[in-house]
């Protein structure tokens, strides 16, 4: 068994929306396809990964020095104690040569390249990728059988040209519709009594037993952070999201002692390392604080394996981990290891985000599709490789696959009153 070909496509995302720091207009995901010589029903078997929403595609770090130590690799080198490709050595191949630290962009290729491999290991071994991890690649502190449902929440709210809050509204019950207890909306890309205008909107049309999660993307300084943590407690919110830079440790520290709510922050965490300071001096609360780190951001699942046994050393648990990302990878992971739940992105950033048409929202839970591998194929247009490139071409991207048909199964809302919102009532600090 060995790697015959390994294939990378650069390929826009459909998206005209922005948050409060990017637009995403012109973002691309790198698509990347490991090729073996291993055919089953006549065809060979393929693992795909590709990286997750708001970072931009690495085809020049994956064809100029990742991919092509992987293809020059001794054949055996890459199997691993089972008797297949090993994901593990395939990453240790690819980072040959590359300095300690440095993260950013080669964070996201290796997470590509883990991906990949990770899919192809559980299609080798014809199981899901969820039970194949907890069988071979979970921390032993967790528990033996992977959950088979997995709590998520929607991910929307970003802001429009020529939308109003009544759009806004809209979106987030069409969340509720298809199966979601909890939905998220963009705050910070206008003024902060506008911000209060729109969470205010949301909150008073989602049903008794939703909540609502606020997100900045990062886009405050202390000052500002601060201000809007305390116009945020005024509200019932499942939590307050990256409102600084994901670096500034003091900073979030700071912001913790200010609001009593919960806290989300580490989607931006490229490593190991960086997931460690932030435990160590981000002052963030174990009782109530979420970790968003996203493996196929951070080199993949070999690194975050390391971070999930980090976390047990110093006194978290890892269910206080809703991965980044809103894809089958890390909702496979959340499975696996027992995290809290995992992102999703309903009907946007099209065809990466969301999750297989076969496996439909239940009052705020996905239940895993049984598939060999993440079951990329059954929800985007994946089915065939990438068309080849050589490892040191530049090529231009390709275009963009086809949407994938619509297919999910509509769920009711919870009822609430006719004619009426959800109530909420002020909160004093």
């Amino acid at each position: 068994m060995r790697i015959v070909d390994i294939r990378e496509s650069t390929v826009p995302i459909e998206a005209d929306m922005s948050n409060a720091f990017i637009n995403f207009s012109k973002m691309t995901v790198s698509v990347l396809a490991i090729v073996t010589d291993e055919v089953r029903d006549g065809k060979p078997v393929v693992g795909y990964g590709f990286n997750s929403n708001g970072r931009y595609a690495q085809g020049g770090l994956l064809r100029e020095r990742l991919v092509p130590r992987v293809l020059k690799a001794a054949p055996d080198s890459l199997i691993g104690e089972h008797g297949d490709l090993d994901p593990e050595r395939i990453w240790r191949t690819a980072m040959r040569d590359e300095k300690p630290c440095g993260h950013g962009d080669r964070a996201v290729a290796m997470g590509v390249v883990d991906m990949a491999a990770r899919d192809l290991a559980a299609k080798l071994a014809d199981l899901p990728l969820h039970r194949l991890l907890s069988e071979r690649a979970r921390d032993p502190r967790t528990p033996e059988a992977p959950k088979e449902q997995v709590w998520v929440y929607a991910a929307g709210g970003y802001y429009y040209p020529g939308r109003g809050v009544e759009a806004l509204q809209a979106e987030m019950l069409s969340y509720v519709e298809l199966g979601y207890r909890t939905v998220k909306m963009k705050i910070g890309g206008a003024p902060l009594a506008e911000v209060r205008r729109r969470i205010e909107a949301v909150l008073e049309v989602l049903p008794d037993g939703c909540d609502l999660a606020v997100d900045a993307n990062g886009r405050f300084e202390l000052d500002e952070a601060l201000a809007y943590a305390d116009a945020l407690s005024a509200y019932p919110l499942r939590w307050y999201e990256e409102a600084g830079d994901p670096l500034d440790h003091e900073a979030l520290r700071l912001l913790a002692e200010r609001y009593d709510g919960p806290l989300a922050t580490g989607e931006n965490l490229l490593s190991f390392a960086e997931a460690r300071n932030l435990i160590r001096y981000g002052g963030l609360r174990p009782d109530r604080d979420i970790l968003q780190l996203d493996p196929a951001l951070s080199y993949g699942l070999t690194e975050f394996r390391r971070t999930v046994a980090m976390l047990f050393n110093s006194g978290w648990n890892p269910d206080r981990c809703v991965p980044h990302g809103g894809h089958q990878f890390n909702l496979s992971i959340a499975a696996a290891y027992h995290l809290r739940g995992c992102e999703s992105y309903p009907g946007i950033l099209t065809p990466f985000g969301g999750f297989a048409d076969e496996c439909p929202i239940e009052d705020g839970h996905v239940r895993l599709p049984d598939a060999p591998g993440i079951g990329l194929e059954r929800k985007a247009p994946l089915s065939r490789p990438p068309p080849r490139r050589r490892p040191r071409a530049c090529g231009a991207p390709t275009a963009a696959p086809r949407r994938a048909g619509p297919g999910r199964r509509r769920l009711a809302a919870p009822p609430r009153a006719a004619g009426s919102g959800r109530r909420w009532r002020r909160r004093g600090r």
